[in-house]
């Protein structure tokens, strides 16, 4: 899963022959993984995992690659034809997908911030807390896939992103201590300011609560038809059925109303940074 727990990553070749083009590309290059590493600014670690497949390579590695090795085209290309997204449960890929086309995105997330919405240490910490622990291969592709998935505020700048996010996970709970929170509220005062983005705290004294049966999750399809995801300690599930998604989407409508504005969320979060 993405949000709230894990997924162990599963095997996949396409990693695997990805790592070898880029493998075969630095030997023609005569580079030994040490100086490649800079080139692309990795770490030398990370240059292994990657080539020996166990790595999903990030976005920004694919390119520095290609230009480095003057690759003509061919890791890029090997990139388009990866499989697997390390970090994601079987069970989310499908909602991983369709938030990729998605027109509209909304969350309700009570547990934890939601991972869209999460500083790297934040994320790190969340998957620290893994039982059983993770290995640090798996920790480390379940951060990468944290971190990558955030792609979507860049590459959909028109898509519409809401999050309602109760007062308690961010006040209350410190995961992963002071310095990490405040690390993730200078993360989330950075995407607040995204005109796509629109972020609310659910007070937690508060007599009025739509959202007592857990966390919403909701998006809008390219062909205007909305779906809900709902998921729970080691499962998740699609929501397609439209009088189910229609009582998510008046919960949601009410959860907006109860929640600080916009305007008074961003206040609240920049007070809360500045206590810390």
């Amino acid at each position: 899963m993405v949000d709230s727990g894990c997924g162990e990553p599963e095997v996949s070749d396409s990693l695997k022959a990805f790592g070898e083009v880029v493998k075969a590309f630095r030997k023609r290059a005569r580079l030994t993984q040490e100086q490649f590493a800079p080139r692309v600014r990795y770490s030398m670690p990370t240059v292994a995992s990657i080539e020996q497949g166990r790595r999903f390579p990030p976005a920004d590695f694919v390119d520095r690659a290609e230009e480095a090795l003057d690759a003509f085209g061919t890791i890029r290309g090997a990139a388009r034809h990866l499989s697997r997204r390390p970090g994601l449960a079987s069970w989310f890929r499908q909602w991983a997908r369709l938030e990729a086309e998605a027109v509209s995105l909304d969350t309700y997330e009570c547990r934890l911030v939601p991972g869209l919405l999460q500083s790297e240490a934040y994320a790190r910490a969340v998957f620290a807390q893994s039982v059983p622990p993770l290995t640090d291969e798996q920790l480390e592709a379940q951060v990468t896939a944290r971190m990558d998935r955030q792609r979507l505020f860049r590459e959909r700048g028109n898509l519409p992103f809401s999050f309602i996010i109760e007062e308690a996970v961010v006040v209350t709970r410190h995961l992963g201590g002071a310095r990490v929170t405040r690390d993730l509220l200078d993360h989330m005062l950075e995407c607040a300011t995204l005109r796509n983005v629109e972020i609310q705290v659910k007070p937690t004294r508060q007599e009025q609560h739509a959202g007592l049966d857990g966390p919403v999750r909701l998006l809008e399809t390219a062909n205007n038809r909305w779906l809900g995801y709902a998921e729970g300690q080691q499962s998740g599930h699609l929501i397609a059925d439209a009088k189910q998604v229609s009582i998510l989407l008046q919960r949601y409508a009410k959860l907006r109303s109860q929640a600080l504005t916009p305007g008074d969320s961003l206040g609240l979060l920049e007070r809360l940074r500045g206590a810390l």
